[in-house]
């Protein structure tokens, strides 16, 4: 239990110390925001695709888990946009798309607070970054039935 908690700290304090500090810095962020009622950071930067995208990250005891709201319920194509999510999502890395409690699609992930670094925290910037410029627009297109 002892070292859970140092574990959980020292994972804090990297995630402060990196996401508050240099990804901050970075001229693409517009912001990052920290909630300590959660343990949740906001990272927002902005895309081509779309105006912004906000990563949420959670901190929780074992691992950090990140999302980053997608798209509305989509309203029409059900079937064939859950169909071409599942595909990308067979051959995608570091997140995956998901259907919220909501019905509102998500890009999420999940990383054990062992294997935080660093580095590790730009990787997944970089691919939701990725992600979201990669596929937002088709995934509009066909829950907009185009």
């Amino acid at each position: 239990m002892q070292l859970e908690a140092r574990n959980l700290e020292a994972a804090h304090e990297l995630i402060a110390r990196h996401l508050e500090g240099s990804v901050a810095e970075a001229e693409y962020i517009q912001t990052v925001e920290y909630d300590p009622e959660l343990r949740r950071w906001y990272v927002r930067f902005g895309c081509e695709g779309r105006d912004a995208t906000t990563i949420y990250f959670d901190l929780h005891e074992r691992t950090l888990r990140y999302e980053v709201y997608f798209l509305p319920d989509p309203p029409a194509n059900h079937l064939e946009l859950y169909r071409f999510l599942l595909r990308r999502n067979h051959t995608m890395y570091g997140a995956r798309f998901s259907i919220g409690p909501d019905g509102d699609l998500y890009l999420v992930g999940r990383v054990a607070l062992e294997h935080l670094t660093e580095d590790e925290l730009d990787r997944i910037i970089g691919v939701i970054y990725e992600l979201v410029e990669t596929w937002f627009q088709p995934v509009v297109r066909l829950a907009s039935g185009r």
